[in-house]
Formats: C-alpha cells, structure tokens, sequence
C-alpha cells in the first residue's frame, strides 16, 4: 500500500496570531518541514540595513538576488542564515521589524522570493506560514488556514516574546508597530494581506497555542481522509 501523499499546508495571518508556533508544532506533529517565508523577507531587510541599501524596489530586488538566503530545520524549528551566517535573532530586532512591511511591498522584491517559497514547497510535506501563501504561493494548497487574534493580545505575546529576547518594550508601543503593519500589509497592491477565499479563519484570540495547533491538526487530518477515500 503506498504512503498517502504528503500535503502542502498553508498557514496565514497578520504578526502576533501565533501563525509561527502553531505552523512549527504542526510539522512536527506530521513530521513535515517548517518553512518561516516571512524570515526571508526579514533577512533581506537585515541585509538592506546593514549594507545601507536604499529600501527602494530596484536596489532590494537587487539585492535579493545578490544574498543568499537559507531556512534550515532544527530542533526548534527553523533557523534562517543569511549568506552563511546565522541570524535568527537577529531579523526579530526592532528595526527590522520597523523596515520589513516596507521591503515586502515592492512586487520585484515579492516575485524573486515567491519563486524561491515555492521551490522549498513544491514537493509537498510542508508547513509553510507567511501573509501570502494561500493566495499566493500556494494557492492551491491542500489546507489553507488564516489565524487572526485581537491587536492588543497580538502585542502582549509580541513583547512578551521580545523581552525573551532581552529588547525591553511597553505593549503600547508595540500595538502602534502592529497596527502600522496590519495597515501596509493590507493595503499593498501585490499580495496584500487577507485570507484566501477558502482558509479557514481562526480566532486565536483566546486558544491556547496546543488549542490552536490542535484545531489546524484537524484539518490536516480530514483532508488526508477525504485524499483516502478519493483514492
């Protein structure tokens, strides 16, 4: 009897939602790969800063085919090198976070790393979250999911995630990036922001991470039955 085959699972959502754990718990649980499209964005965005490129669509697009952007799994998901060098940490700061909605709005830019996501998923037995997968990268992905979550719990697990990382923050403050973002996101010409006509919407605003994971594993779990029985 062959194995079933592998799905290609789409996860999307603004920042906060808990798109990140719940995609990296969810692979694990189905022995898939985690794949964090938006780290490409904000590795492209470190570099841009870091090399004082202009955040103009030409240079970025530029650049983009210039570095050399690699997601690897490891015990704790996913670990995102830029030209060889490890910076998990390091596109999470707040000036990346600050620059990043601006570098992924410019469709040059989103075309040369949508071709690079698709090529990471193309094979299937992936996890993939973004703000674009299910419209966009995949848009015929075999699950497709949006989760969502109120701006002020968005925050709160936002800056609780950034004193993790020892960046001191007031919610207040983060609720204001957030917002910004939300707003660029969604109001972009290319790819912007919003649920595919047929993701299933999740409010994680009051789920717990294992809730929420769980809620998402169903869905995997239904679809393999329904691959079963058409096949």
């Amino acid at each position: 009897m062959s194995s079933p085959r592998k799905l290609i699972i789409a996860i999307d959502g603004p920042a906060g939602a808990g798109k990140s754990t719940t995609a990296r718990l969810v692979a694990q649980r189905l022995g898939y790969v985690y794949v964090d499209t938006g780290a490409m964005y904000r590795a492209l965005t470190l570099a841009a800063l870091r090399r004082g490129v202009p955040l103009e669509e030409e240079p970025l697009a530029e650049l983009a085919r210039q570095v050399r952007i690699e997601l690897r799994p490891s015990a704790d998901g996913q670990r995102t090198l830029l030209d060889g060098e490890d910076v998990s940490d390091a596109i999470r700061l707040p000036e990346v976070t600050q620059a990043v909605s601006r570098v992924s709005a410019f469709p040059a830019v989103r075309r040369i790393l949508v071709e690079k996501q698709r090529e990471l998923g193309k094979d299937g037995g992936v996890v993939m979250d973004g703000r674009d997968i299910g419209t966009v990268v995949f848009p015929h992905a075999d699950v497709k999911v949006f989760l969502t979550a109120s701006l002020e719990q968005r925050a709160r697990r936002r800056a609780r995630e950034l004193r993790q990382q020892g960046v001191q923050v007031a919610e207040h403050e983060v609720a204001r990036e957030l917002a910004l973002r939300d707003r660029l996101d969604s109001e972009r010409s290319d790819s912007p922001l919003r649920p595919a006509p047929d993701a299933v919407v999740i409010d994680t605003s009051e789920l717990s991470i294992e809730e929420q994971t769980e809620r998402v594993l169903a869905l995997v779990y239904e679809r393999q039955r329904c691959n079963r029985a058409q096949g």
